[in-house]
């Protein structure tokens, strides 16, 4: 099981775990608009998350855009 820094909070994901797990695993929908994830610093495109598997020490930010006014 991968040990990642998700939104810089250490968590154990489960053996196989994809950009697209980690997402999950932060409540954020997925297939919602707003949501960016980078991985090591780099945005990945949204469909490259299913197939793009994370490693033991990889740095998650999971992004959501919040509308918002004053």
């Amino acid at each position: 099981m991968p040990a990642v820094s998700l939104n810089g909070e250490q968590r154990t994901l489960p053996d196989g775990a994809t950009v697209f797990d980690a997402v999950h695993a932060t409540g954020a929908e997925g297939e919602a608009r707003g949501v960016a994830v980078a991985v090591d610093g780099e945005v990945l495109p949204r469909a490259e998350w299913p197939g793009t598997p994370l490693d033991e020490g990889c740095h998650v930010e999971v992004l959501h855009a919040v509308q918002g006014g004053c």
